[in-house]
This record gives structure tokens, sequence and C-alpha cells, in this order.
């Protein structure tokens, strides 16, 4: 990387562009001079350098408001910025704060130089290498949710003929296989499509469409939609709602559908007797807001579970395990609807999700919706 490394060196003083050009070219490095901030940012953005060597004090734009011009350009990669000071701890405190990678102080000592310059250069490396591992990434999670959708969906629509009796009369005993086919088929489908979401939503891709949606006509439809599986356990599922009420708020129907959708689903999952309830309610005595409930008699979350119960991949506690996709995906939609979730369990007793959503919210604002006085999890 060293040798063919771009370094674009700023300075106002043509001596001091000499000098650093003669040190940096000794070690095979590649050098761009500009003496100002406008020439300098002309040239990293129509070809980014490797590494930044910028002096603070230049007419026109100074080191400091080339650095913020830099981090604020999202078009630009990241580049390491080495700035040159004098001995001034505000100077520092300033740069760091607007982006600045590394400091060196004049007057510039040649060892030093080259050694910054090389750490940063590696860390520059390191970065993108693991940004390209990213997309890499990114790239077989997208090809690999296609690939494994098309044969599923090809399988429900198969499925669907068979169970109208298109390719004619089947037994009843084949008609309850095929049914235990059709709800295995969707749920592996249903568990891809999550996978194609959350992929959406890494990757910064996930498009929201706000439009005034009917919560309780969502949750009804998904109630309808789980309540064979309710039925298979002799679970009753209630769903709880004052009908006068107003819960129309700004959303994007399908994603909203999909949260209720995983809540509801992981509350049958892990209830064996006992019910589970739906409920929904307004509270407008601190932030006006729409409160969704999901209430079961299930097992239970241990304190160690709901350390990484919203996470994909646990990394920081050996003994957590991941609830999978479904519980990180819906606190992605929340988060996208300006709301938040909570978790209250008790150990064999059961679990609540809240889902706080806010009603009236301009969706340009930065406002943010939460439960009053409650952290992310809140306990018996």
């Amino acid at each position: 990387m060293e040798l063919s490394a771009r370094v674009l060196v700023v300075d106002d003083v043509p001596e001091n562009l000499s000098l650093i050009d003669a040190i940096l070219q000794s070690q095979g490095f590649e050098i761009i001079k500009a003496n100002n901030g406008v020439l300098a940012l002309e040239k990293i953005r129509i070809s980014p350098p490797h590494l930044i060597l910028l002096d603070v004090m230049m007419p026109e734009i100074d080191g400091y408001q080339l650095t913020q011009k830099i981090r604020q350009d999202s078009n630009l990669p990241y580049i390491p910025i080495l700035l040159i000071s004098t001995d001034d701890q505000a100077s520092v405190i300033k740069g760091l704060a607007l982006g600045v990678d590394d400091f060196i102080r004049k007057p510039l000592h040649i060892g030093e130089l080259i050694a910054r310059v090389r750490s940063l250069l590696q860390l520059k490396h390191s970065i993108d290498e693991r940004e390209q591992m990213v997309r890499i990434r990114e790239d077989f999670v997208s090809r690999l949710t296609h690939d494994l959708r098309t044969p599923l969906v090809a399988a429900e629509r198969m499925f669907s003929l068979m169970q109208q009796g298109v390719l004619g009369e089947l037994s009843e005993n084949l008609l309850e296989v095929i049914d235990a086919m059709t709800r295995n088929n969707r749920n592996l489908l249903q568990m891809v499509n999550n996978l194609l979401e959350v992929y959406l939503y890494e990757a910064d891709r996930k498009t929201l469409d706000y439009t005034e949606v009917d919560l309780p006509a969502i949750i009804l439809e998904v109630i309808r939609e789980l309540q064979p599986l309710a039925d298979e356990k002799h679970l009753p599922l209630d769903f709880l709602w004052a009908a006068k009420a107003k819960y129309t708020l700004m959303g994007d129907k399908l994603e909203l559908r999909r949260m209720a959708t995983n809540l509801i689903t992981n509350a049958i999952k892990f209830t064996d007797s006992g019910s589970v309830n739906v409920s929904l309610s307004i509270d407008d005595r601190e932030l006006k807001q729409l409160i969704f409930t999901v209430t079961d008699t299930g097992i239970g979350i241990t304190e160690e579970e709901k350390i990484c119960l919203f996470d994909i991949f646990p990394t920081n506690h050996q003994r957590c395990v991941s609830s999978g996709l479904g519980l990180y995906l819906s606190r992605q939609i929340i988060e996208k609807h300006r709301g938040k979730i909570t978790v209250d369990s008790q150990l064999d007793q059961g679990t609540t999700f809240t889902v706080y959503l806010p009603l009236n919210l301009e969706y340009n604002s930065e406002s943010r919706c939460y439960p009053p006085g409650s952290s992310l999890f809140s306990r018996n």
C-alpha cells in the first residue's frame, strides 16, 4: 500500500511544501501538493488521496474549515487527516471535534512525520478492507435471498393450486399434509424475507413509504392470519382496543404489519399454555403517542437474554443467545417510525413487549417517542 499511496500535502508556505515533499518522496509515496484549501478541496473531489497532510493556518479556507468540508461530503471515502499545528491544546481539541485523525506539531521531526503517515495509511488500509468485506457480505446476502425466494414462491403457488383442487381432488389426509407443508413453506419464506429486510436496513438502503395508517386494521389482519397457529396450541388470541378511538398514524403500512406479525408470532411460538393478549391504547399525558402491547404467558426471558434480545449476532456475551432476525427487524422498523420498544418479563411467567409510536409526527423532524421515565428494559 505504501509504495502506491498518494498523499496530499496542503500548506501555503512553499518551503514547507518542498520539505515535506522531499521527506515523503524518499519513502516511496506519491505526493500531490496544494497551496490553499480551495485548490486542495478541488483535487480531493476529483481524485481522493489516501492521506491528507494539512496545515492549520491558511488563507481563504483554513485547516479546520477544510477538514469540516471533507467530513461533511458524503461522496468522499474515508480519508485520514494529519493536521500540522502549533503546540496548542485548544487546536488539538478543535481538530478532533471536526474529524482530524492525528496531529503533528511544528517544528516537524522527520522520524515522527514518517511514523505518523505510515500509521494513518495502515488505518486507511484496514478500514478499506473492512468496508470491502461488508460490501461482499451484503452482495452475498442479496443474491442468496433472491435465489432462495424464487423456489419458495413457486412452491407456495403450487400448494395453493393443490388446496383449491385445480390439480385434482385430494383426500382429507393429503390435504392436512399439504396444509402443514404450506405453513412450513411460509415460515421459511418469512425467514428469507426477514433476511432480505435486515440486509436493506443494514446497508441503509431501506426506504419507507409514509402514509396514513389505520393500525387496528393492520393488527386485525395479522391476528386473523395467525389465528390458526394459536388454535393449534389451544391459545386464546385476544385483541383489546377502544373502537371509538382514533389510532391513525403516519407510517409504512407494510413495515408496521411486519413488526406486528413478528411480535405476535413470537408470543405464540414461546407460549405453550395460557394466552396471548394484544392491546392498543393512546397516551397523551406527555407525548401524544400510541401504545401497542403484546403479552404472553410463556417461558419468559432471562436477564442475560435481554442483553442481546434485539441483536442479530451476539458478540460481547458468550452465554447470550440471539432471538433471531424478527425482533432485530422489529426494532429497526419501530426506530424508523421514531418510536421505541421495551420488554418486561419474568421467567416462567410471561413477557410483555410494548411499542411506543408517535402520533401526528412530521417525518422530516427529529422527534422521538419514548415511554415516560423508562429505560430499554423494565422490570417488575
